[in-house]
């Protein structure tokens, strides 16, 4: 861009808040960019900014993938719109079947959507109406989007629900989270044990497991803090589950197509459920999503019960299918085994060089670094800002989740190299050690 250009952009975007509603257009760092590509945002500044965020957990396979902008090329050649059902498509048909092949279980059988909110909404419809029982449990901490339905599951942040009185017969528990480990405790053993006693609890006093439509969780919190629990306590989930004739849920929207280092983290921690709900990596990018189950669940959901004007996109579709084909043959979960791995053994030293981070926690490259005060040892939001700020300013974008914005996500695309993990490592390094300065 040339200097008139860059000043013109800067102005439009320093107007924003009289073009967008502030929770549109206010989020962190509200970066002026004109381009990204692999694990890169180019700036209207001129500036190159390595991104470990991927658009949120979106970007899996890097931005703008060349593979996955032919696809979208060569889709718009022949179809740009296809309201599902009305007519048929190729994209859809062929994502379908690879998604089938990829999936744990016996989910393959799939209703596309746009987004992670509206396939957690198809999930728990369709567990209503096959079970035809009336209420949800959901976990204490997670989060599964922001439409009424998938609100009153959600409860990452109480300000997400304020005024909206989200009630829709839900029910919460807590999740597995280490605050709550006793000093000494094993975890695989605690958690289960404290499940079981929660779940008695609510049974017997506030809803009978027969009225139970399903429970919902995500595997790994997302927004909530990036909290990895014990599989045994995802297991026991599980079991109660089948003891209860439960439908189980993973809201697989942000640890889905790699993140974990499995295709889906139901495959990481060795836990199928019934119906999953999975978006932002799907398709590198375009407004996709899908509520998955077996085809037995999806034969009970007649036509007319559920429907979508744009769900399945087939553009969207196609830059799927693409998406899926880069994952495979540039070996991209192997790559998140190895650069996850390295990255936690590369911030684990970094804890014992700051005392402003309380943990580092992490499974394939869905890392979290919490701060705290190091005096009071509480969760400290306003470092991580800090810290974010920094990082920005030496051309490094993170981003942060927690209760209290105390934990900093590190999700770089799958693509990401090992000189590119150092780089933001030691950019990290340098914001920390100017923070404690």
């Amino acid at each position: 861009m040339t200097m008139k250009q860059t000043q013109g952009w800067m102005e439009m975007t320093n107007s924003i808040g009289n073009l967008l509603a502030p929770s549109m257009a206010k989020d962190h760092p509200n970066l002026p960019v004109v381009k990204a590509e692999g694990c890169y945002y180019y700036g209207a500044d001129g500036r190159t900014y390595l991104d470990f965020t991927s658009g949120i957990a979106v970007e899996n396979v890097g931005h703008r993938h060349p593979k996955v902008v032919q696809a979208i090329k060569d889709g718009a050649d022949h179809l740009i719109h296809g309201p599902s059902g009305v007519i048929i498509y190729e994209s859809i048909l062929k994502l379908a079947y690879e998604l089938q092949q990829i999936m744990p279980g016996k989910l393959d059988n799939f209703f596309f959507a746009n987004s992670g909110t509206e396939a957690i909404e198809g999930g728990i419809k369709l567990a209503k109406y096959v079970t035809k029982r009336p209420y949800v449990v959901s976990f204490t901490g997670c989060f599964h989007g922001r439409s009424m339905g998938a609100l009153s599951v959600s409860t990452s942040k109480s300000k997400y629900r304020k005024h909206m009185q989200p009630s829709w017969l839900t029910y919460q528990l807590p999740y597995a989270h280490p605050d709550d480990l006793p000093e000494g405790a094993d975890p695989k053993v605690f958690f289960p044990e404290k499940l079981e006693r929660d779940i008695e609890k609510l049974f017997n006093h506030q809803v009978t497991p027969e009225e139970v439509a399903c429970i919902i969780l995500e595997p790994v919190l997302g927004e909530g803090g990036y909290i990895i629990p014990p599989k045994e306590w995802l297991a026991k989930v599980r079991e109660i589950c089948d003891r209860h004739g439960i439908l189980l849920i993973f809201d697989e929207v942000q640890t889905g197509f790699g993140r974990t280092g499995n295709w889906f983290a139901a495959q990481t921690f060795g836990v199928t459920p019934d119906i999953m709900a999975v978006a932002k990596g799907i398709a590198a990018g375009l407004p996709l999503s899908a509520t998955v189950a077996s085809k037995e669940l999806m034969d009970q959901w007649p036509l007319g019960t559920h429907g979508t004007t744009f769900g399945g996109n087939p553009l969207a579709c196609s830059a799927a299918l693409a998406s899926i084909e880069v994952l495979k043959e540039e070996q991209l979960l192997e790559n998140t085994q190895k650069l996850g791995a390295y990255a936690l053994e590369e911030l684990d030293k970094l804890k014992q060089k700051h005392p402003v981070i309380r943990e580092v926690r992490g499974v394939g490259l869905m890392i979290g670094i919490e701060l705290m005060d190091p005096k009071t040892k509480n969760p400290d939001g306003k470092a991580v800002m800090e810290v974010l700020d920094d990082c920005l300013k030496q051309g490094v974008l993170f981003y942060l989740c927690g209760n209290s914005g105390e934990v900093i996500r590190m999700i770089p695309p799958l693509t990401v190299t090992k000189e590119q993990i150092d780089e933001g490592i030691k950019v990290l390094d340098q914001a920390l050690t100017n923070l404690q300065s």
